[in-house]
């Protein structure tokens, strides 16, 4: 009888640990997937290709940053980015960038950072627009806040 009480007692905690070793195992794409950075965004409409990535982007960052770069061959990139750049949250009001450290205007390739103070209270996803860039009205891309 006392080896029967221990039998059982071996297949609980046999059966426990396979039963959390599989809860892990599942759990841990869901995990990963949460502490993935948001990947870049690329429009390739009309005259001109536009790459966002996002650098720094979450409820405690001091300020909202994003690499963006501008590659074309048949257009001159003259534009002013504080200027026709814009980032919303689900309110839908834009909020102009407060720098631009990147390339001048001119020329076919410019790359840089735009920089944002963050939105308050932070928002569960942003927006940056980018209008006016090779005869495209609007160029938009989207993602989420990530809360710290």
């Amino acid at each position: 009888m006392a080896y029967d009480i221990l039998r059982r007692r071996r297949v609980v905690l046999i059966a426990a640990a396979v039963l959390l070793g599989i809860v892990q195992v599942i759990g841990t794409p869901a995990r990963a997937q949460q502490a993935k950075p948001p990947q870049p965004q690329v429009n390739k409409e009309g005259q001109v290709t536009v790459k966002v990535a996002p650098l720094t982007l979450s409820a405690g960052a001091e300020t909202w940053r994003f690499a963006v770069e501008f590659d074309t061959h048949t257009v001159p990139l003259t534009q002013d980015f504080l200027a026709v750049a814009a980032l919303a949250g689900p309110d839908g009001e834009d909020r102009r960038p407060v720098a631009w450290e990147g390339d001048p205007p001119g020329g076919h390739h410019r790359q840089g950072v735009l920089v944002f103070k963050p939105i308050s209270p932070a928002p569960t996803s942003v927006t940056l627009r980018i209008r006016q860039i090779g005869a495209v009205a609007e160029r938009a891309f989207t993602w989420p806040v990530a809360n710290p």
